[in-house]
Order: structure tokens, then sequence, then C-alpha cells
């Protein structure tokens, strides 16, 4: 009975440890890499191109096939030609009467049939322009997992953000109900009015609220992780209390790297999809030139079993053209230039785009940091500003109301810079992704 119990009662702390295991930005970014939606219906399209470019080889590598059948016959013209066929065929066989009326004859056939294609121009140039436009899709699916990978970092600190300022308001709390109780105090031995006593209820109860909203919060902001994670029922994570320091942030924004710029997957999926477009052009050019392929075969023909009697092949070369199939390849190339010409503005459009979100993002990351200097040196001076105040209280130099005042703007001044902290992680991200460097950079934050 003990061991049974010592037994549940391992599983059980196993359960719960895995239950809170720490879930760090690298995790996460594992996670949604193999679980988040997007990337999901990203690799199903990447799967269904590579197919694709796979099913172009069909005119380029060689078919075989096997063939079998089963005839009973009369037609005299069939009946002769299957006798002949099972090297059956007497002197008798010519006889007219039964050359016009012959016995019904059956035939088991069979056969194994090669194709073997040898040129066929717009083939190849298809396979290429398939292959050029798996690639395109294998390019947009990297774009869309850094894309996923800046939200993670959003909503991860923005999660941790969220347990912050509930800590942060909590303390505001703690603090306003020892003001309330100080007031009651000081009106008790009459030291203080009764409306110092209301005021400081009154701001007790606005931070209480307060919390009450930060941390529903983020129970919202831990639930949309969960789901941006692609794991939306298991939110049974440990999180950070509070984000990296400001001195952290600054070594992330200023490290190597941060400002050098790459190649953007979602540019050369673009610039992929011209020459694929290009290259279909090119096959609906050449659908207008000769095709050459050749074909071999062997088969029997017997009356009694499949695959039986004497075999014979049959070998050739069959060369095609067709000049004009009633305007489908005129149709055919005309939308496969179009086509090619869309994919022009397409890639022209990324391109002019990405250097317009380089130096958008470098500005936002630029303002961000300089936000998160102010409000560092607005909190150090809110901090400074209330504890002068609070002195000046006990020594009766101020009101109830001035210190409650200054207990709020040192309380909005740590929130302030939480939220320039989380501001700056965000920009940070945003602008690597921009320019076309490693999102992985950004959990040198945890470390």
């Amino acid at each position: 009975m003990r061991r049974t119990l010592a037994t549940i009662l391992v599983l059980t702390t196993a359960g719960t440890l895995r239950a809170q295991a720490p879930l760090t930005l690298a995790e996460a970014f594992r996670r949604a890499d193999s679980a988040a939606y997007a990337n999901r219906i990203a690799a199903g399209n990447v799967g269904a191109q590579s197919a694709e470019a796979t099913a172009a080889l069909q005119g380029i590598l060689p078919t075989l096939r096997a063939e079998g059948g089963y005839v009973r016959t009369d037609n005299p013209l069939a009946a002769f030609g299957y006798t002949l066929q099972q090297r059956g065929v007497t002197s008798a066989s010519f006889n007219p009467q039964s050359l016009n009326r012959p016995a019904p004859v059956t035939n088991w056939s069979g056969g194994v049939v090669a194709e073997l294609p040898l040129v066929n121009v717009d083939v190849w140039l298809g396979r290429a322009a398939a292959s050029d436009a798996a690639a395109a899709g294998r390019a947009s699916a990297g774009w869309t997992r850094q894309t996923i990978r800046v939200e993670v970092t959003r909503a991860y600190f923005g999660a941790v953000l969220a347990r912050e300022q509930v800590h942060t308001i909590a303390a505001a709390v703690s603090a306003g109900r020892a003001h309330v109780h100080e007031a009651e105090s000081m009106v008790a031995n009459g030291l203080a009015t009764r409306s110092d006593a209301l005021l400081a209820t009154v701001e007790l109860g606005r931070l209480e609220a307060q919390l009450l909203e930060s941390r529903g919060e983020a129970g919202i902001a831990r639930a949309s992780l969960a789901l941006l994670l692609g794991q939306p029922g298991d939110t049974a994570f440990a999180l950070p209390d509070s984000l990296p320091t400001a001195e952290r942030i600054r070594s992330l924004v200023s490290s190597p790297g941060a400002d050098s710029a790459g190649t953007r997957q979602d540019v050369t999926s673009a610039r992929l999809g011209l020459d694929a477009a290009l290259g279909d052009a090119r096959r609906a050019g050449a659908a207008f030139l000769p095709r050459l392929n050749g074909f071999g075969r062997y088969d029997w023909n017997s009356a009694a079993r499949p695959f039986g009697g004497t075999g014979s092949y049959t070998v050739g070369v069959m060369a095609s053209w067709s000049p004009w199939a009633g305007g489908s390849q005129l149709a055919d190339r005309r939308a496969a230039r179009s086509r090619a010409d869309a994919a022009r503005a397409r890639a022209d459009a990324a391109e002019a785009g990405a250097a317009l979100d380089q130096g958008a993002t470098r500005t936002r990351l630029a303002v961000a940091a300089a936000q998160l200097d102010i409000a560092e040196a607005s909190l150090a001076q809110g901090a400074e500003a209330h504890r002068i105040v609070a002195r000046k209280y006990a020594g009766g130099l101020a009101t109830i109301a001035e210190l409650l005042d200054a207990a709020a703007i040192e309380t909005r001044t740590r929130l302030g810079l939480s939220a320039a902290r989380y501001q700056t992680i965000v920009a940070a991200a945003a602008a690597r992704q921009a320019a076309g460097g490693d999102l992985m950079a950004i959990t040198i934050l945890e470390h």
C-alpha cells in the first residue's frame, strides 16, 4: 500500500513538473516552427508544389506498364487475327468456309510496354519551371516561419509583460493598503481629515480594479501565445516573471549583425516565382516544336492462359508535330506571358517593399530605443519624487493627495518602462526580420 501511494505521489509530482516546465523563447520558436497553423499550412503547400515538380518528370523519364486481356469472338477478321497471333494458322485456316464463318476463338493476351521520351523540349522547360516554382514555395514557407517567429516574440514577451505588470500593480495595491491604514490611523488620532482616508480608499479601489484587469489580460496573453504556437490546449507552462533588463535589451540592439542586410526569403520567393513564370512562358513557346519518342513492347497471345504462347516484340520511334491545335497553343503562350508579366511586377514590388520595410523598422527601432532611455530616466525621477513626498508626508509637510499622486506617478513610470522594454524587443525582432537576419539572435535576451 505504501509503495502504491509512493508511486502515485512520484507520478503526480513528475506530471506537475512537466506541466510547469519553463518555456523559453527558443523552445517557443521550435514549437511554432513545427506546430503553428500558418507554418503547417505553408509546409502542406510546399509538399504540393514539390509533387507538381515531380509530376513534370512524366515526359522526361521512361514509363513501363503491363497489359493483359481476355477476348472470345467469332468475328471473321478478329478470329483469324487472333489465330495468327497465337501462331496457329494452318493451310486449313484459309478455307473460305472457315474464313467466312469461323468457330469462336478465345485469346488471352499479355504484354509489357516501355515508352522512352527522346526529344520533348516543352516538357524539359516545364520541368525546370516547376522546379523553380517549388523552390519559390520553399522560400515562401521560410518567410512565413520568420514572420511567425516575430509574432511569437511579440506574444511571448507580451505574456511576460503582462505578468510583470501584474506584479507592479500588485505592489502598488499593497502600498495603497498601507496608505489607507496609515490615513485611517491619522484620522483616528486627529492628525488628518476624513477626506484623506477617503482619497486613499478611492485610489486603492482604482488600483484593485486595475489589478483585476491586468490579471485578466495576463491570462488572455498566455492563451494567445499557446494558440500562436499551434497548441491552444497547452497553457501549463512557466514564463519569466519580468522582461529582460534595459541593459540586456540595449546589448541586443547594438550587437553585431543587428542592422546587417541579408537576403529576405520573401524577395527570394518572388524572384524564383519570376524565374518559374519565365520558364513556363518558354515552355508554352516550345509547344510548337516537334516531339520525338521511342517505344517498345513484348506481347503474348494464347488460347489457354494469360502471358502464354510464343512472344513477339515491337520497337519503334514516333515523331509528331502539331503546328496548329485549334488556337489552344496560342492561348497558352499568351496566358504564360501574362503570368510572367505579373510575376515580374510581384518581384519588383517585393524588392521595393523590402527596402521600405528595412528603413521603417530601423526608424521604429531607433525611436523605441530612445523611448526606452526616456522611460528609464522617468522611472528614476518618479521613484525619487515619491520618496521625497513620502518623507514630507511623514513630517506633516505634504497632504495625502500629494502622496497618492506621487505613488501613482511612480507606478505609471514603472509600467511605462516595462512597456518601453517590450516595444524595443518587438522593434528589434521586426528590424532583424526586415533585414533578412536570424530571429534566433533574439534568444540572447534569455541568457
